[in-house]
C-alpha cells in the first residue's frame, strides 16, 4: 500500500505545506518526509491524526488503488445488444454492474434467466411485464423492483413504445451471461 504518497497528494491538493502539517499534527518533518516517501508506515493513532488534520476520512487513506472510486464518463460507456435489446454499460466496479437497457416495444430478455446474485431495475420510461417464480407484476415508468437473481424471471416490454430500464445487479462473482 502507498499510504504515504495518498498522503502527500491530499496535503498538496489542500496546499498544505509540511510545516503546516507538522504543527497541526505534532509529527515531526522527519517523519512527515519519511511517511509520504513510503519510508516508514505510521501507526493507526498516527494515520488518525493525519486524516483528521487533513480531513479525510481514515478508511480512505486505507484503501488500495483499485478500492477508490471508479468514473465512467458518457462518451466513454460501451454498449451492447443482447436479444435485440440495447445496453448501455453504466459501471461496473467488484461484483455490482449498473446498466441502461432498452426494450423495443414487445422485446423481452428472451429466456426466463437465472443466475447467481441480486438484480435492482427502476423503470424510467416505458411500461413492462416483470415475471419471477409465479410472482408477475406490471410496472411502469417511476416504479422499481428487486429480486434475488436465483429464481427464475423475465421481463418483457408490454408497451407501444421504447421501454428503459436502468438495471443494477450484484454478485459475488463475476456474470458474463447476464446482458
Amino acid at each position: 500500500m502507498e499510504i504515504g504518497s495518498k498522503i502527500r497528494s491530499i496535503r498538496n491538493r489542500k496546499k498544505i505545506t509540511i510545516a503546516q502539517m507538522c504543527e497541526g499534527t505534532g509529527l515531526s518533518k522527519g517523519f512527515i518526509s519519511n511517511v509520504e516517501n513510503n519510508n516508514t508506515s505510521p501507526s493507526i493513532n498516527t494515520l488518525q491524526t493525519i486524516s483528521i488534520f487533513l480531513g479525510v476520512p481514515l478508511p480512505y487513506l486505507l484503501l488500495e488503488k483499485k478500492q477508490h472510486m471508479r468514473v465512467v464518463k458518457k462518451n466513454e460507456r460501451t454498449n451492447s445488444t443482447f436479444n435485440n435489446l440495447k445496453i448501455e454499460h453504466l459501471a461496473s466496479k467488484g461484483g455490482l454492474r449498473m446498466m441502461l437497457v432498452e426494450f423495443p416495444p414487445g422485446a423481452s430478455m428472451g429466456e426466463v434467466n437465472a443466475h447467481e446474485g441480486e438484480e435492482s431495475h427502476l423503470v424510467l420510461e416505458g411500461k413492462i411485464l416483470a415475471e419471477q417464480g409465479e410472482d408477475s407484476m406490471i410496472i411502469e415508468e417511476g416504479d422499481s423492483f428487486s429480486w434475488n437473481a436465483s429464481v427464475p424471471h423475465f421481463v418483457k416490454n408490454i408497451g407501444d413504445d421504447k421501454a428503459v430500464v436502468l438495471v443494477s445487479i450484484h454478485s459475488d462473482t463475476e456474470l458474463t451471461d447476464v446482458f
